[in-house]
């Protein structure tokens, strides 16, 4: 299949968004919950050394989306990096690679949806959280169904208040460790606890490296973007570069501060998921602390969540006009926004979050494909990016991205590496290859019977066509 045939294929989509709305939905889709309630399993595995984790795993995040934001200027295509699989790997890939996609995010979006209504119970204990959840999903299912321009602007503000909130967080978090008005915090619990430094080693880091991998999973979203971008060959390299940098940091500067303030040994998972940013904002005498950062993490929730639900929608649309899925999904509504994408997902985003809030382990599974898909995603991308340099060789290239093809070769082995890293992890990690390897080998048999249904169809045609001749 030609370039010219993917861009016919997917348009039609209403390009409403700006640059600075496309580097707010990138920032709502990578800076989730996770900064500011996950963070704490990072720092059990490697102490004051988790910033050096997440250094390691923003290198590869950059790798990714910078090689990523050199395909997306040649092919804005909602499909993105499925379409990019698709057309210089081969059509399996790019079936696995959004289906897979799909699936993780959706899988996200019900976590974040009970989280979200678990959250809400801090000011109205008595409301139960499934209405919550779902109460959020179909607000924000309903702002995707309207103008790509409206998704953008809601968006742009929902982000704004959690970058807002990181900022605030680490101004005051460095004026208390230098005393600028407050009492001097200092440095002395990065080097001056049992174990200094490194108190887990290096190996303390590789494992939280892991957990920064997710973290700045969402990044990739601005790609997506690109199809209904304003002017994407300048506006998403240029977004990409903005929000590369201020993501990593975000959380470079954040983690600073929380392991500045908390003691890591008194860090453990349920501690620093509840406590650090509130007790910075405690110590500056700021009233009212706990519920403003409650606030600010449903915040987080929804802006993740709303900017999820465009990706599930934007991949199902271009499985849809690829043939891959029901021809409904494909369709347009009178606003330029692919209705029938935006509620099935939204469907099934209330069936995962069903599913985290009855029955908790079957939702540890779930969470072991999307994990398990994340980084089999990032690591399509590299290959694609491999072999779309290899096609468009001799040929002039907007964007082009630097130190290839070997930033592109240490991405995927960093990737590679992390995920035999989880396979041998029994604790927890191992669940993403339990689930996640059945999951691949299940939807390759899925494409083996749409490819041979294609061939029939196609065979029947053919005959059609030339019995016609004859007579």
């Amino acid at each position: 299949m030609d370039e010219q045939t993917i861009l016919e294929r997917e348009g039609g989509l209403h390009k409403g968004l700006s640059k600075a709305q496309v580097v707010m939905i990138g920032l709502g889709g990578a800076i989730g919950t996770g900064l500011f309630l996950g963070s704490g399993i990072a720092i059990n595995y490697a102490g004051p050394a988790v910033m050096i984790s997440y250094l390691i795993a923003g290198v590869a995040a950059v790798i990714m989306v910078l090689s990523l934001s050199e395909m997306a200027v040649v092919h804005p295509t909602a499909g993105s990096f499925g379409t990019y699989a698709e057309l210089y790997i081969n059509p399996w890939a790019g079936f696995v690679v959004r289906y897979t996609y799909w699936l993780a995010q959706v899988i996200a979006i019900g976590g974040e949806a009970v989280a979200a209504g678990v959250y809400m119970t801090y000011w109205l204990p008595d409301v139960p959280v499934w209405m919550w959840s779902v109460g959020f999903a179909a607000v924000l299912v309903y702002v995707n169904s309207r103008s790509v321009s409206d998704f953008g602007s809601f968006e742009y503000w929902f982000a704004f208040i959690k970058v807002a909130a990181i900022v605030l967080f680490i101004i005051l978090g460095f004026a208390t460790i230098f005393g600028l008005g407050f009492e001097p915090v200092g440095f002395r619990n990065l080097t001056g606890l049992p174990g200094g430094f490194l108190p887990n080693g290096w190996t303390g880091v590789w494992m939280a490296v892991l957990i920064g991998i997710f973290s700045f999973v969402g990044i990739e979203v601005i790609a997506v973007t690109s199809g209904e971008t304003r002017d994407p060959e300048k506006a998403i390299p240029a977004a990409l570069r903005t929000m590369a940098v201020r993501l990593i940091l975000f959380y470079l500067l954040a983690l600073t501060v929380v392991v500045s303030f908390v003691p890591w040994t008194e860090s453990g998972a349920e501690v620093v998921a509840q406590s650090p940013f509130v007790k910075v904002l405690s110590y500056t005498g700021l009233p009212y602390a706990a519920g403003i950062m409650n606030f600010v993490v449903i915040s987080a929730a929804l802006s993740s969540m709303n900017t999820n639900i465009y990706l599930c929608s934007r991949m199902l649309f271009s499985l849809a006009r690829g043939r891959y899925a029901p021809a409904f999904l494909g369709r347009l509504g009178r606003t330029g926004t692919p209705i029938g994408a935006i509620f099935t997902s939204g469907a099934c985003i209330l069936l995962t979050a069903g599913v985290s809030m009855f029955t908790p382990l079957a939702y540890n599974y779930l969470f072991g494909i999307a994990i398990f898909g994340a980084l089999i995603v990032w690591m399509t991308i590299l290959v694609s990016h491999l072999r779309f340099r290899r096609a468009h060789r001799g040929r002039p290239l907007p964007v082009r991205m630097p130190l290839y093809p070997y930033a592109q070769i240490f991405g995927l082995v960093l990737l590679a590496a992390i995920l035999v890293t989880m396979a041998l992890d029994t604790e927890f990690w191992n669940i993403s290859w339990i689930v996640g390897v059945p999951w691949l080998i299940l939807i390759s048999l899925a494409y083996l019977i749409w490819a041979r249904r294609q061939r029939a169809h196609a065979a029947r045609a053919a005959a059609a066509g030339s019995g016609g001749g004859m007579g």
